[in-house]
């Protein structure tokens, strides 16, 4: 099967969309697809895998009729122009289009009405779909109430990889990892660790790890420096193996953002044995239940209670942490191929009849 994955974020740039969408075209590719990516992002330092196109979306046209794939799948965040060109011109080629939106669009109700209308979003023949509950709710609202509500195609991580042999550490370690952008909320982060600090006895020793690397990491760094030096670390970014060896002596892991669409970090911390703190306004609830494998917050209060309860009662962290080595969410690799296969089909049954090109059923693909 012949897939063509469009993206304006992609390597050498780090975040979820990247690491996600490299990560299924490999999958796919290993399971025999020729599946390939379409990207705006450039890149200069090094030579690109074969499967990987950089284009402007004047020039994205001319690719799909070119290589007719037989189904376009467009990753899309708030503003993703070479995407929903993608999305746009394989329709109006009667391809088979699946656009998946990996962020926590805006949810206005006027602002959907105009853009969806803008966008002629629900008159076109394209299946749509968000990567968690959260994030499909906004979605729909963009649609219109007359569209199909969006499927729901979660992110995936390697469960197996995130496990790791807990070090029995003795100080308790809060430990969270993003990119330092202002959307992400590192300052914010900064803020609860230091009213945690003023909450838990002064004769408690407690440790924090933020990794991660962006345009508020300088921001984030002063205000470490100024209040919080002795006891948190923010040692940049680091790689899987990194944060996974790092994941072998933490206690607890934080998500702070509040438009977290999934939380591809957060599972994998999870999948290492660490109850998760995070938002309940995000996507982080797909995968976490409350006062069992962590805590979701209303507001930043609500996380640092939760933040505190935790390093400060070790049996129910010690609990928390063994329900999270012991079930592992369905989100790996298989489920992953599995669930965006059956959306193809979906896609392709909402054209036409094509002439001789062959419709996307269980067995073609």
């Amino acid at each position: 099967m012949r897939i063509l994955h469009v993206t304006d974020c992609y390597l050498p740039r780090l975040g979820g969309i990247e690491l996600h969408v490299r990560d299924l075209v490999h999958e796919q590719r290993a399971a025999g697809h020729d599946t390939r990516v379409a990207t705006s992002t450039r890149r200069d330092d090094a030579t690109d895998e074969p499967w990987v196109t950089r284009l402007t979306p004047g020039e994205l046209r001319a690719l799909l009729r070119r290589e007719l794939p037989d189904v376009v799948h467009a990753h899309v965040s708030v503003i993703s122009p070479l995407a929903m060109s993608a999305t746009r011109h394989a329709a109006d080629l009667d391809l088979p289009v699946l656009v998946t939106v990996h962020s926590m669009w805006p949810s206005t109700p006027v602002l959907a009405s105009v853009a969806g209308a803008a966008l002629g979003l629900s008159r076109r023949a394209v299946l749509w779909s968000a990567v968690s509950h959260r994030a499909a709710v906004p979605v729909a609202a963009h649609l219109g109430p007359e569209s199909p509500r969006p499927l729901v195609l979660p992110n995936a991580v390697d469960p197996s990889f995130w496990r790791v042999q807990h070090e029995g550490e003795e100080i308790p370690t809060i430990v969270s990892v993003m990119r330092m952008a202002r959307r992400k909320r590192p300052l914010a982060l900064a803020r609860m660790l230091r009213e945690v600090r003023d909450r838990v006895p002064a004769d408690v020793a407690l440790k924090a790890v933020i990794v991660g690397d962006g345009p508020r990491y300088g921001a984030l760094a002063r205000y470490v420096e100024r209040h919080l030096a002795d006891w948190v670390v923010l040692p940049g970014r680091l790689d899987r193996t990194q944060i996974r060896d790092l994941y072998a002596s933490a206690s607890v892991y934080v998500a702070p953002a509040t438009l977290e669409s999934f939380g591809i970090a957060a599972l994998e911390a999870r999948c290492a044995g660490l109850p998760v703190v995070a938002s309940s306004r995000g996507g982080v609830g797909d995968f976490i239940t409350p006062a069992v494998d962590g805590f979701l917050g209303a507001d930043d209060h609500a996380m640092v209670d939760a933040i505190t309860r935790l390093v400060t009662d070790r049996v129910l962290m010690s609990t928390m942490s063994a329900r999270c080595r012991a079930v592992i969410p369905p989100l790996d690799w298989t489920a992953a191929c599995a669930a965006s296969l059956d959306a193809y089909a979906q896609a392709a049954a909402l054209l036409p009849i094509r002439g001789t090109r062959p419709a996307l059923t269980g067995s073609a693909l």
